[in-house]
């Protein structure tokens, strides 16, 4: 063992504690934020115009602060970048996260002095708790690599802005320094190809212990890894034993990754976003992420059916119920006041509060009221997978609406690594396990409204090729599983096979 090891043990003892205790005050440390929030609030533009000085319960709270998405805030991110103050949060953020926006092109979602440790303190708190439970602190000893953007930062209303990832590499701290690749420079190359030779160049011979970033980047490379050498991941790398994931479902990229690995090695999932980061794996024997209730967020919660009313159910963390599907609604001290983060989570536990997420409020299909869920569809196409050994590199479904006679159906466009040999026999066992989970599904295949759904297979490197079409190749970048409409699966037509 090395120094680095030696010391991470009692600070991962202690870490590990005081989330213990967190676990047993959740709900009242949940009340105490929401009121440091409202007292902070009080002053800042946004406040005075919602008169938070007349808030004093939660209650007033939903009364007075409405909720919101990116779209609706930009006005008042729009003052921050003129150089006003004191907008949505006391004085100006650090920094912009910019991450992709819909209607409004980039999104630029402010960190602030505040709100800094929640976003880069709680991915170590996730290795620390590992280290405790497991007593593994070897991987503080070698070199870590988090596939990330560049760190290069413009500065947009003079306020310095990059990608989440880009910041930071930024905010690293020093005595991990001397263990990061890749190189600040080869984080600097924008082209991911091109940036993906690099760091496999730089760490092909170096000790890796811990490698983390979103799954389908780190499959890519893997990949580049298993080309140049010819063995497997575990092999070349024989030290490594972390890997850290998060940004997308890890279920779908688990089988191929570990195949590309070669040997069992333990996984670390967190909830990561621009806005927030809200919740970690704290345990490798409990299902689940565990909320982080106690970092500077109030979180609200919406039963998904109603996010798009006028005026929907709003529930604190002592209101919510296991297995219930959940729009999550964040207040922070970054400034994010009834923010409609997008993502819809399910409580798995709520002694302590754990929860998986199921998928994105915007990334559905219902366009014949079948209200179709991305967990819906990665657990159907999973259960059908494992059935007949298949793997997937990548997928996603859109509605095929058809005119006149002919009857619509969902199209599923999958990568396969290996393909099955009946594929209208696998799309009847998906379309069976997604009649299972969806009562609507069921209803219109029933009704002969839909048809069952039909794949269309991808080419190898056929996604891949589709991000670099439109410019989103590597970093944070990732396909949505499910669109409303069809702009996603015409482009992805280029790519599949005859």
């Amino acid at each position: 063992m090395k120094i680095k090891s030696i010391l991470a043990k009692p600070f991962a003892g202690y870490i590990y504690k005081t989330i213990q205790k967190n676990k047993l005050t959740a709900v009242s440390d949940q009340e105490q934020i929401m009121k440091q929030l409202i007292k902070v609030g009080r002053s800042t533009d946004y406040g005075k115009q919602l008169a938070l000085k007349d808030v004093n319960s939660y209650g007033e709270y939903k009364q007075a602060v409405p909720v919101r998405d990116y779209e609706q805030m930009r006005p008042w991110i729009d003052k921050i970048i003129e150089g006003k103050h004191n907008v949505l949060w006391k004085g100006q953020p650090l920094y912009f996260a910019k991450t992709s926006g819909t209607t409004s092109g980039a999104k630029y979602i402010p960190i602030t002095k505040e709100s800094v440790s929640n976003h880069f303190g709680t991915a170590r708190n996730a290795a620390l708790c590992y280290a405790a439970e497991t007593g593994n602190t070897r991987f503080f000893d070698g070199k870590l690599i988090f596939l990330s953007g560049s760190p290069e930062l413009e500065r947009v209303g003079n306020i310095p802005t990059g990608r989440l990832s880009g910041i930071s590499n930024h905010l690293i701290p020093k005595y991990l320094r001397t263990n990061q690749l890749p190189s600040y420079e080869t984080n600097c190359i924008e082209d991911w190809e091109t940036k993906l030779q690099k760091i496999v160049d730089e760490t092909l011979h170096q000790n890796m212990t811990l490698i983390s970033g979103i799954p389908p980047w780190m499959q890519m490379y893997f990949d580049e890894l298993m080309n140049r050498t010819g063995k497997k991941v575990g092999e070349i790398f024989p030290n490594f034993s972390v890997m850290i994931q998060g940004g997308v479902n890890f279920e779908p990229y688990k089988a191929k990754l570990f195949e590309s690995i070669g040997r069992p090695i333990d996984c670390i999932e967190l909830f990561p976003a621009s806005e927030g980061f809200f919740a970690f794996q704290d345990s490798q024997k409990e299902e689940g992420l565990l909320l982080n209730t106690n970092d500077g967020i109030f979180f609200e919660f919406v039963p998904a059916g109603e996010i798009f009313n006028e005026h929907p159910t709003r529930l604190t963390l002592a209101d919510v119920k296991v297995g219930e599907n959940y729009a999550m609604i964040i207040n922070s001290n970054a400034g994010l006041w009834g923010y409609n983060l997008g993502d819809t989570v399910k409580f798995v536990s709520t002694n302590p509060y754990r929860l998986v997420v199921t998928g994105r409020t915007k990334h559905f299909i219902s366009a014949f009221g079948e209200h179709v869920i991305g967990e819906e569809v990665e657990h159907s196409l999973l259960k059908a997978a494992e059935e007949d050994g298949i793997q997937i590199t990548e997928f996603t479904v859109a509605p095929m609406i058809q005119q006149g006679n002919g009857k619509s159906y969902h199209e599923w466009f999958i990568e396969f690594e290996n393909k099955p040999q009946d594929i209208y026999g696998f799309a009847e066992k998906i379309n069976n396990q997604l009649r299972s989970r969806n009562i609507y599904y069921d209803d219109l295949i029933t009704g002969n409204i839909l048809t069952p759904l039909k794949i269309t297979a991808v080419k190898k490197n056929g996604f891949i090729d589709y991000m670099k079409s439109i410019g989103k190749l590597g970093g944070q970048n990732k396909v949505p599983r499910l669109s409303n409409d069809r702009k996603i699966a015409d482009d992805l037509t280029k790519w599949a096979e005859n």
